[in-house]
């Protein structure tokens, strides 16, 4: 099929390389405009999908938004048959739904409805989920409320980090995709109405909830962490000499999730021992990889080697 391929980050890259070696002709690529990057935002860098499409040999189109007239008529102009959107992180007008013949898919890394909207994956570990999933659906004018036709499950392991799910998902939705597309084609891809019970939303995540909160029990604090490695990460201040210095925290252990655990008498937030266990508001963690701003990612050991840190200080 004629096919137009939306998407931007890391994420989407082996889907559009999936359509493209099954045999689809992908006649354009829509991708975020390039961006600033590098320590001092000198360098403006195209997306992940955006340089693919070019090693691919697709012509791509960074327009920062498809709600004008001539943008609506350009996308209508390329005759797709069907339109396949993968973290594109634009919203797309009822004009660009429509335009392609056989519609519009998404590749949606939730187990609709729950987890609609901007980082699903994310929201999902921290939320403590034990399984999501990768949905492909035929878009409609809302927030990843249409019409679902393929669905594939997977379980969340109990120390699975972002990073680890993503990666997984990814390639799951490129398989899917593939396959929603070959039966699309063929005219047998069926959809279903999504419940519209049990709907929950994923925010985009802020940088004023990426603190690590030990007020909170060990689980959710546990969560939180593996939920935000490794980008943007979690952290904590720590206090050096007369400063506060910050160190994001990548991983974590369980150590106790009862209040009759070794923080049950200890203020949260305290350094239990010498190996860096942490006092939560019920039970305890253990931090095992660490990084201080502009150094590298260091188990815990080592990382005392260069950071004496006693027992009885207090962290957060």
């Amino acid at each position: 099929m004629r096919i137009i391929f939306m998407g931007t980050p890391a994420y989407a890259v082996p889907t559009l390389e999936a359509l493209a070696a099954a045999g689809h002709e992908i006649v354009a690529v829509y991708s975020q405009p390039p961006r600033p990057a590098g320590r001092r935002g000198l360098d403006v860098l195209p997306s992940p999908v955006h340089a693919a499409a070019e090693r691919l040999g697709i012509p791509v189109f960074t327009p920062k938004s498809l709600k004008g007239e001539a943008e609506q008529q350009a996308f209508d102009a390329l005759e797709a048959d069907a339109a396949v959107v993968v973290a594109y992180g634009l919203l797309l007008p009822k004009a660009i739904l429509d335009a392609p013949r056989l519609g519009a898919w998404n590749g949606h890394a939730s187990l609709l409805p729950r987890w609609r909207g901007a980082a699903p994956i994310q929201r999902a570990i921290m939320a403590g989920d034990n399984e999501t999933g990768v949905m492909i659906m035929k878009m409609d004018e809302g927030l990843d409320t249409g019409p679902v036709a393929l669905t594939q499950t997977v379980a969340i392991a109990t120390d699975m980090t972002t990073g680890e799910l993503h990666d997984r998902l990814s390639e799951i939705t490129a398989q899917l995709m593939t396959k929603a597309m070959q039966r699309l084609e063929a005219d047998e891809l069926p959809v279903t109405p999504q419940a519209e019970t049990d709907v929950s939303y994923a925010a985009k995540i802020k940088k004023a909830e990426t603190r690590v909160d030990f007020n909170r029990p060990a689980q959710d604090v546990h969560n939180h962490v593996r939920g935000l490695a490794p980008t943007p990460g979690a952290w904590f201040e720590l206090d050096v000499g007369d400063r506060a210095e910050r160190v994001k925290l990548l991983a974590t252990e369980i150590v106790a999730t009862s209040p009759s655990g070794p923080s049950s008498a200890i203020v949260p937030g305290t350094v239990v021992d010498d190996r860096l266990l942490v006092a939560c508001s019920e039970g305890a963690v253990w931090l095992l990889s660490l990084q201080k701003a502009g150094g590298k990612q260091l188990a815990v050991d080592e990382f005392l080697r260069g950071t004496s840190i006693a027992p009885g200080t207090m962290i957060g």
